[in-house]
């Protein structure tokens, strides 16, 4: 989810607050006002800047897609299978979860939606997402380690499977880190293993 041309660059501060802003009040509260309260700024000063809260939510976009790169990068080119590498991806995959758990959890539906899913037909989620999984997959089936159908479909049941069910257990049953990260890996990561 890119910002459009028009929109100014937004700098880390008011990232931060805008995240924060969304943890607080929700998505679909966070306003303008809100946010510049986060960020110790006047709402004139974000109209000034022509700031707006699409623009917010694809800067928010961008980066959160940056750190699902930056925090997968490791497991795909670490040694071993690609089993072995896929666990790491997918140890990686919760904690950039518990990372942004709350404003994941604020986002709501249709914001996460913009954020993760391909707007054509495909019903899958966006390849920036599933890449490294893919590319896991595949390695797996050359190398004997992982077994699946189709390593689109599965890449993307894998990213949902975590990213969702992770933010659930953790949120709304209260389930520590730890717990909820080796329970979600063992059951992923067996249903894509060989025996």
């Amino acid at each position: 989810m890119d910002a459009t041309a028009s929109d100014p660059p937004l700098d880390r501060e008011l990232l931060d607050a805008a995240h924060r802003a969304i943890e607080r009040h929700g998505w679909h509260d966070a306003t303008l006002e809100r946010v510049a309260a986060e960020a110790g700024l006047s709402r004139m000063t974000l109209h000034r800047r022509r700031v707006s809260r699409a623009g917010l939510l694809a800067a928010l976009a961008d980066r959160l897609e940056r750190q699902h790169c930056d925090a997968l990068a490791p497991a795909l080119g670490a040694p071993g299978t690609a089993r072995q590498r896929l666990e790491l991806a997918l140890a990686a995959e919760c904690a950039l979860a518990e990372a942004n758990l709350a404003l994941l959890e604020a986002l709501g539906g249709a914001a996460r939606d913009a954020i993760y899913h391909e707007r054509d037909t495909s019903a899958l989620t966006r390849a920036a997402f599933t890449d490294p999984y893919r590319r896991l997959l595949r390695d797996g089936l050359k190398d004997g380690t992982l077994a699946v159908a189709d390593p689109d479909e599965a890449a993307t049941v894998l990213l949902n499977l975590l990213g969702h069910t992770y933010r659930h257990l953790r949120t709304s049953h209260g389930w520590a880190p730890e717990r909820a990260r080796v329970a979600i890996c063992a059951m992923a990561l067996d249903g894509v293993a060989t025996r």
